[in-house]
């Protein structure tokens, strides 16, 4: 399996020298089985636009997932240029006809196109919680808390690997928890039993996070002992702050590195190769 990290900020984009090992872009995963191209990319932030160029000027055929619809996960829809002659499925968490609701964003006055006016084969779905068959892999949808409208956690696997998707995630909403970072929530500890990745809202760190908890985010330790407690393999710190600098996030993950736990902070067009051997990751 192939993870690729096309957007990695959160809220909206970042742009200057000091965003540009990180990267700017909002968030979007690509994932792809063995050998493949990208068939399943979880949100369509502006990252999504570096999707297009992982194909080499191929058309998309596979599926976009959205955990929600905030503007910095959808903000790229209208930018895909592979899926102009190709095939895209769009799965939002249920709430009424899809194609409306997302043009409430996607459309006049806000942008020129509706949902079902974009260039190529698109179609819009509701998906239920619960375990789903797309694009050949194994995808369990589970409600978590965040605010602002329905939020999806994700666990997906091709059948031999797995990762847990947790884009933005409040555990504070549900209370203060251990730490006063959060509850270790049902939803979040079944999303990321023993997965071989956990990708994770790191927007926060804990010293700031009484003064920003009502963004419905979480802080990069809750994250780390969220990894902890579910047994993941390793944690990617995702949907970082869109002021939060290079030389921040490093030191971010130099707090949090030296245990068990193999932490890094997921950075735009990085590639993760995981595999079904002792070592759980390919150099890629």
């Amino acid at each position: 399996m192939r993870v690729t990290f096309c957007g990695t900020r959160g809220s909206t984009p970042a742009s200057g020298p000091e965003f540009v090992r990180y990267g700017g872009h909002t968030s979007c995963v690509a994932l792809a089985h063995d050998g493949q191209p990208p068939s399943l990319v979880l949100d369509a932030g502006s990252g999504l636009r570096r999707v297009s160029t992982l194909l080499g000027g191929e058309a998309f055929s596979g599926s976009l997932l959205l955990g929600h619809l905030h503007l910095d996960h959808v903000q790229g829809l209208g930018f895909f240029g592979a899926a102009d002659h190709g095939r895209v499925d769009v799965y939002i968490p249920a709430q009424d006809d899809p194609v409306v609701v997302l043009g409430r964003i996607i459309g006049p006055p806000i942008f020129p196109l509706t949902p079902d006016e974009l260039r190529g084969n698109w179609s819009f779905h509701g998906l239920e919680p619960g375990r789903h068959s797309i694009e050949g892999w194994s995808v369990l949808a589970l409600d978590i808390p965040h605010g602002g409208g329905r939020t999806f956690g994700y666990r997906i696997s091709d059948g031999s690997l797995t990762i847990a998707y947790l884009s933005d995630h409040s555990p504070v909403q549900l209370g203060a928890g251990p730490d006063g970072l959060g509850e270790y929530h049902p939803a979040a500890l079944s999303l990321a039993e023993a997965v071989d990745l956990l990708i994770h809202d790191a927007q926060h760190r804990a010293e700031e996070f009484p003064a920003k908890a009502f963004l419905g985010h979480s802080a990069a330790e809750y994250a780390y002992g969220l990894a902890a407690r579910a047994g993941a393999r390793r944690l990617a710190l995702f949907h970082h702050d869109p002021g939060r600098t290079d030389e921040q996030i490093d030191a971010t993950v130099a707090d949090l590195a030296g245990g068990t736990l193999d932490v890094f902070a997921a950075a735009e067009n990085q590639s993760v190769d995981l595999c079904a051997t002792p070592e759980l990751a390919c150099q890629g």
